[in-house]
């Protein structure tokens, strides 16, 4: 594992929390895209403002990062060293997002001065991700990124399998 890591996934697929604990064993900092990107109130950020953002972000010589936001990819994938990809299914990131909303109600954990919700825009997003986002994206990271290691996980198991090599 070499130390510019970048993780993609579904919304609840695991990706902070996967971030917090890989930046940790490797000693680096962790951006989460959503704290550059969210203003409160879930108010987006202007896209110039946000890539700036970014781009301070992977100046560091180490780093983890989370988050898809595609307007971003060419600021990222050209310098991972490695590329997280989480594919778990709908039901389990649908189940970790209500269980996060309900274990984390009224805080401001997405992002500061975002509270943590669940609304019908959330959900189509996590039901149609699959089908509307994984395959341009995992043809971006092979296109982008092709010397980065390339690590697909599909389970809690195999996270944790992972996190051992680390």
């Amino acid at each position: 594992m070499r130390r510019r890591v970048l993780i993609f996934g579904c919304s609840g697929s695991g990706k902070s929390t996967l971030a917090r604990r890989l930046a940790v064993r490797l000693d680096v900092p962790v951006t989460h895209l959503d704290h550059l990107y969210w203003r409160p109130d879930w108010v987006e950020a202007p896209l110039p403002d946000f890539r700036a953002a970014v781009a301070t972000a992977v100046r560091s010589p180490g780093w983890v990062i989370d988050g898809n936001y595609s307007r971003t990819l060419d600021l990222r994938l050209p310098l991972a060293d490695t590329v997280v990809f989480l594919d778990v299914s709908r039901w389990t990131s649908l189940r970790r997002v209500l269980t996060r909303t309900w274990r984390e109600r009224g805080q401001d954990t997405q992002a500061p001065g975002c509270r943590s919700k669940v609304d019908l825009e959330l959900i189509r997003w996590i039901w149609g991700w699959r089908a509307s986002h994984r395959s341009q994206l995992l043809a971006r990271i092979a296109t982008e990124s092709p010397g980065a290691q390339q690590v697909l996980l599909g389970s809690r198991r195999e996270v944790e399998a992972f996190l051992r090599t680390v």
